[in-house]
């Protein structure tokens, strides 16, 4: 690296730091990659010290073996998720017999198109209220070579769908309202509230998910929804007072993320 363009970076890394960016010198090292052009690079870097996400600078996030464009209508797609495809995996081992797949508050279409490479001979459907997110999970669709095997539409949760599902994925807003405004700045500031905000106890959206999956599941489906932490006993009992059992599955931080219902 020549000295001036070391000397950009531990500058960029000290603006970073400063800002209470982690990893600073890493970040000033993507970002001086992804914008050679000097003026770019400096856009960049100010609204990286503001904490806007690096995903959104990059326009892209790397899940399970996909790589995903990404923008401000949906959230950035994190590994915890990852736990929900581990899951489907594990409840679902004979592949062959997961032909139909539903996303719902599909986001990126992070979880849809993870579970239809895992499942080769499923066609998924992915749903979500805010239609530029539709839009752009059907691009990335697209650019993973799965636009044959998915389709996308706006709408209320599953309000919208007939039929049934193999395997139904959602990871839906399970914040707490109050606890909205703690958040991190990178995530209250640019990832959309709507994603978020789970109500006061942070349950809105199980209450209105669970009810719907005796008639969206085959008869050996299974669901695969994401926990916020200390949920799974609350998410439990909706599951069980709809005719789920439940078990769960922790992620890599040992809390319990995604809770896989089947019929009692």
């Amino acid at each position: 690296m020549c000295p001036n363009r070391l000397a950009i970076n531990l500058d960029a890394a000290t603006a970073l730091r400063a800002a209470g960016i982690d990893n600073p010198v890493r970040e000033a090292r993507l970002l001086r990659a992804h914008a050679p052009d000097p003026a770019r690079f400096a856009a960049l870097l100010a609204r990286r010290v503001a904490h806007e996400p690096m995903a959104f600078l990059l326009g892209s996030q790397g899940f399970w073996t996909l790589d995903l464009e990404v923008s401000r209508a949906t959230l950035i797609p994190r590994p915890d998720s990852e736990t929900l495809i581990e899951a489907a995996i594990a409840a679902l081992p004979d592949k062959a017999l997961v032909h139909r797949i539903l996303d719902l508050g599909t986001g990126t279409g992070c979880l849809l198109l993870a579970a239809l490479v895992e499942f080769p001979g499923a066609f998924g459907i992915g749903v979500d209220m805010v239609a530029d997110a539709a839009r752009l999970a059907a691009r990335n669709a697209v650019a993973n070579g799965l636009a044959g095997r998915a389709a996308f539409l706006c709408g209320d949760w599953a309000g919208a769908i007939a039929g049934t599902f193999d395997l139904i994925l959602a990871n839906p807003p399970y914040i707490e309202t109050i606890d909205i405004a703690g958040l991190m700045p990178d995530v209250a500031l640019f990832e959309p509230a709507s994603a978020l905000d789970g109500g006061a106890d942070g349950l809105d959206a199980y209450r209105r998910i669970i009810p719907m999956l005796p008639s969206l599941l085959t008869p050996y489906g299974v669901a695969v929804l994401e926990l916020g932490q200390g949920q799974a006993a609350d998410i439990a009992d909706l599951a069980l007072a709809a005719g789920f059992t439940t078990t769960t599955r922790d992620d890599f931080g040992g809390i319990a993320r995604a809770a896989v219902l089947r019929r009692a």
